[in-house]
């Protein structure tokens, strides 16, 4: 499973098997319980290690003098800080393949439907398997490749601009002009476009369209306006223009406790309602490789109101365009679960 995770402070020195032990382990019970852990709770109830109460207290003393956690208030139990988490999924981590009815239940629901509709029921499924907030992000097909374009004249006023993509993908606008022109010019301005954006990807004619038309001849300068004019239209990364993401399992986010107290819920509200702030989100962290995943935690996500959640984030492929799904809830979420689904649920979506 590919993994890209923030890099840690080179200043960090590596934790010996004993500490990673007792992190490990505060880290899963305080995700199980989201209670302060204590070395008592821990020498009682985990498994993994034989050591006594004292010698666990001195080495979570340790792990706190390196901020792998810290101490709540006047509780005698330590909660995993931003750095706790990170080395927790960087390192410790035991990230198992999702279960087979989670599995049957995202594949037997998604198989038999349209694209369209396989994408908004995806973040639906995925807010009910995660208990978080689910987002799927419509495919961007920045990195299509365009085929050529067509000039067609409808009549004296309206002229026809037809773009051919990859995946048999075509986009066409209209336009309204007082430009004269006759089919010798239509077609010389055809071909020398066409010299310029075959084969070019959306990604790149974007950043460059407009210098690459610039040599064109003094004859062709107002067609060639009127198509630049037209290139957020036939050059959008978006397949729709009206909806840009689709998002469910708000109502998941106010069963945990942390979120109970009225600023919190209200922060939950200002997430969901602006929808600018998670494209902005995912369009921040969109540097994934296929079937990667991405963690961010707490204040790696820029946002300040975002400081206490944290988001696991995949991608996924619907005939040659990329779309990108996340999962965002409390920094101690179940991350080896959210890494599995978001990953078989970027698999299903790229079969569909």
């Amino acid at each position: 499973m590919n993994t890209e995770y923030t890099h840690r402070n080179s200043n960090d020195r590596d934790l010996n098997e004993r500490e990673k032990s007792v992190l490990r382990s505060i880290v899963q019970s305080y995700i199980l319980t989201a209670s302060p852990v204590g070395s008592r709770f821990l020498s009682k109830t985990s498994e993994e290690f034989t050591l006594s109460p004292a010698t666990i207290r001195n080495v979570m003393a340790d792990l706190e003098d390196l901020n792998f956690i810290s101490h709540p208030h006047t509780s005698a139990g330590r909660v995993p800080t931003d750095k706790g988490y990170r080395c927790y999924v960087d390192t410790l981590m035991d990230v198992r393949e999702l279960s087979e009815k989670d599995r049957h239940v995202v594949k037997d629901q998604l198989q038999a439907l349209s694209q369209d509709q396989a994408l908004k029921d995806a973040s639906r499924i995925l807010g009910a398997l995660s208990h978080c907030l689910a987002i799927v992000e419509l495919p961007q097909m920045l990195d299509i490749n365009v085929k050529k374009a067509h000039l067609v004249p409808l009549s004296s006023n309206r002229l026809l601009i037809v773009m051919e993509l990859d995946s048999n993908i075509v986009r066409t606008v209209t336009l309204e002009t007082d430009i004269v022109y006759d089919s010798a010019l239509l077609d010389h301005t055809t071909h020398f476009i066409n010299s310029r954006i075959s084969g070019k990807s959306i990604r790149f004619l974007r950043d460059h369209i407009v210098e690459m038309m610039m040599d064109g001849t003094s004859g062709q300068h107002s067609l060639l306006r009127l198509f630049i004019d037209s290139v957020d239209t036939l050059l959008s990364p978006h397949v729709s223009s009206d909806e840009k993401v689709h998002i469910a399992g708000a109502r998941h986010l106010l069963e945990y406790p942390e979120f109970d107290s009225p600023n919190q819920l209200k922060g939950v509200i200002e997430l969901v309602e602006n929808e600018d702030v998670i494209i902005h989100l995912l369009d921040h962290h969109d540097d994934l490789q296929q079937q990667s995943v991405k963690i961010v935690i707490g204040n790696e996500m820029k946002e300040e109101k975002l400081h206490e959640y944290s988001l696991v984030m995949g991608s996924y492929t619907m005939k040659g365009a990329h779309g990108s799904i996340g999962l965002i809830g409390p920094k101690r979420m179940n991350y080896a679960k959210m890494v599995s689904l978001v990953q078989y649920m970027g698999q299903v979506l790229s079969q569909s």
